[in-house]
This record gives structure tokens, sequence and C-alpha cells, in this order.
């Protein structure tokens, strides 16, 4: 039987916050002030036939840039598929290609995309609301390829968002569009402030918040990953901070049969939102 803090509560917390489903009013039942939409990142260039051709589908796209000479059938449709949409076509050397690839693998095509544009969190909430979304917030993490790998598993899993605290989090880069291979143009990545103050806004609107840490209280498919759900994952090495472990519901960790003692924080991330996933299939 799955057990946790919440079991001692009859599944609501210190705020009357309820398990089933997630209010996006305030506690008073007045919605708040949105929060204010933050600022696009500046244009970023993108390589690989995979991701040019996701961005293309979700028009994010500014120019294409596409190797001269002999082209096979994949560059081919690549180029009609931007001049359909109205973007520009550029041929250029395959030495070019190489120096603004800065050593990624280009596989002959490359694309400049629009400033990429974080989602606002109170309209995904909107979005979301009386249902039973969750949440994935980086505390601190730190290598760009690893918010990729999290955005494309999120992406996959039926996450509603990431969410990237400004001052402990990478910006969306184009080596993490690369390792997303495509993710980014679907699942909604919204740029917080403070994680306390997000944390609690998202309490008072019904969210529990589970953390993952090596000490943690419950094995992860042992918890209740049930409803609203804010999953908090920590940096590379460090784990959650001590300030945000206090913000969480409960904490919970991971088996570690081998000599290894941890994995890679976004295996770690699949695991538990699969998880989360999963538990929501079988209600």
């Amino acid at each position: 039987m799955k057990t946790d803090k919440r079991d001692q509560t009859s599944f609501r917390g210190r705020q009357g916050r309820d398990r089933k489903s997630f209010s996006s009013s305030g506690r008073d039942g007045r919605r708040k002030r949105p929060v204010k939409k933050e600022g696009a990142s500046d244009s970023l260039l993108i390589c690989g036939r995979n991701s040019v051709s996701e961005f293309l589908k979700s028009h994010g796209v500014r120019r294409v840039f596409i190797k001269e000479g002999k082209k096979d059938e994949r560059l081919i449709s690549l180029a009609s598929l931007a001049e359909k949409q109205g973007v520009p076509v550029e041929e250029v050397s395959e030495e070019r290609l190489d120096d603004m690839a800065g050593g990624v693998v280009h596989q002959g095509t490359a694309a400049l995309l629009k400033p990429y544009e974080y989602a606002d969190l109170e309209n995904i909430l909107s979005e979301w609301e009386g249902k039973d979304p969750f949440l994935i917030l980086l505390d601190g993490l730190e290598d760009v390829r690893n918010l990729g790998a999290i955005v494309r598993t999120a992406e996959c899993a039926g996450a509603a968002a990431v969410l990237l605290p400004k001052h402990k989090s990478p910006p969306v880069t184009a080596a993490a569009m690369k390792t997303a291979a495509g993710a980014f143009a679907y699942l909604p990545v919204c740029q917080t402030g403070n994680i306390r103050q997000t944390l609690e806004m998202l309490k008072e609107k019904g969210f529990w918040v589970v953390g993952a840490d090596m000490d943690g209280e419950s094995l992860y498919y042992d918890a209740n990953l049930k409803g609203p759900l804010v999953i908090v994952m920590g940096a590379e090495g460090k784990g959650v901070s001590p300030l945000t472990r206090k913000m969480c519901d409960f904490c919970v960790r991971i088996p570690m049969k081998g000599k290894v003692s941890s994995l890679n924080v976004s295996v770690a991330a699949a695991l538990l939102m699969y998880e989360a996933a999963k538990q929501r299939a079988e209600s």
C-alpha cells in the first residue's frame, strides 16, 4: 500500500489543498494578477535534419541554411517545407556550415530560430485547471544537455511544463534544443522567479511538491504521485538545495543496487515522471 505524508492528512495539505484537482485562483477565490511574462532570449542556431524539421513544423524558424551542391531527398524536402512557410532558404558551403555549427553535427542543414519565448505559468495553470498536471522544477541545474534531455522526456511523458528558476538554471540554448530533439517546440518551458515563492503559489493552488533526494523517506514507486504535482530535481552532484528541500511536502529516493551512488539527473527525472504518468493511467 502506498503511503506518504499525504495519507496522514486525508489527502489535504496544511493549506487545505485538494489532491484531486487544483484551482488557478488564490485561496480567497479571486484570480491573482498574472505573472509578468519573461522576455525572450536571443536568436538561436540549431543544426541537424530532425531538429530543423521539428522547428519548421512549429513555425519557429527565421532562416534555413542548406549546404550547396548535390542534395539528397531529405534536404530537398526541408527546403521545400521552408519555402512553403515563407522562410528564407540560403545555400552555403559545407565549410561555412561547419563554422556555424561549432563542432555540432549539422547533417547539411541548420536553422536560425526566432527568439525563444518562455511560456507564462499562469496561462499553463489556466489550461490545466481541474485536471491532474505534473510540473518539473529544476533547482540549480547546470548542464544544458541535461536540460534538453529532461524537456524531451517531460514532453513524452505528458508533463504540463518545465519550470526554470531564472537565477538557478541555464538558459535555453541551441545545445539544449539539439538534445531535446524538437521537444521545445511542443512543451511549455516557464522561466520563474524565486523558488520559494513559486512553490508557495503552486501549493495554494492545490499542488503537492515532491523532491528527489538520496535520503528521501520513501521509494519513488511507493509514493503517491497522483494529483497536481511538482517534481523538484536538483543540481548535478549536489541535489536539491536545503532551502528547497524544506519546501517539499515529501521526498523520494531511487534505489541504487550497484556501486555507483547516483544516476544522471535527467535519468532520475525520467523515472519520477514516468511513475507519475503511470499512476495517472491507473487511476
